[in-house]
């Protein structure tokens, strides 16, 4: 037997490709870098599951496949917090474009060291952007239904 083949024969790459791709999201990518987004994030606590929102600037994108991530930065009580989310989480129940960002960069590590205006990101007008935030509501509606059955699964623990 050679080495990265498994007893059949097949290729161990070829097996995590295809694991990956299984696990991947239909449309779980409606945003770039630079965009306002809010994440709707499922926290689970003992038996109870809640949703959490996460709001702010998209500042990265990256891995591929299965593996990718992004990272979100939000200022809370003037104090900059960043958080990396998988793309294609189970836990992610929707990712909301609030508003599209314009910027030139791929990754916009720079707005870590902007304070008050100076970190603002301009917005992107125009057809392109709303034919982007039209598609990204699109998206967000087919993921309306599981956040409103957690959402009454939580209320009805919250009543026991």
């Amino acid at each position: 037997m050679t080495a990265g083949r498994n007893a059949t024969g097949e290729n161990k790459m070829d097996l995590i490709k295809t694991i990956e791709e299984q696990q991947k999201k239909e449309n779980a990518e409606c945003f770039r870098v630079g965009d306002t987004v809010k994440v709707h994030f499922e926290i689970i606590e003992g038996k109870t599951k809640r949703i959490q929102l996460y709001e702010g600037v998209v500042l990265c994108i990256k891995g591929e496949g299965a593996r990718r991530t992004f990272t979100v930065r939000k200022e809370s009580y003037g104090v900059g917090v960043e958080r990396v989310f998988p793309v294609n989480s189970p836990r992610i129940i929707k990712v909301e474009l609030i508003r599209p960002g314009k910027v030139r960069r791929s990754k916009i590590y720079y707005v870590r060291d902007k304070i008050g205006k100076a970190a603002k990101i301009k917005e992107l007008i125009g057809a392109k952007a709303n034919a982007r935030v039209a598609f990204a509501r699109e998206v967000a509606k087919a993921a309306d239904v599981r956040e409103a059955q957690i959402n009454a699964e939580h209320k009805a623990a919250a009543k026991k």
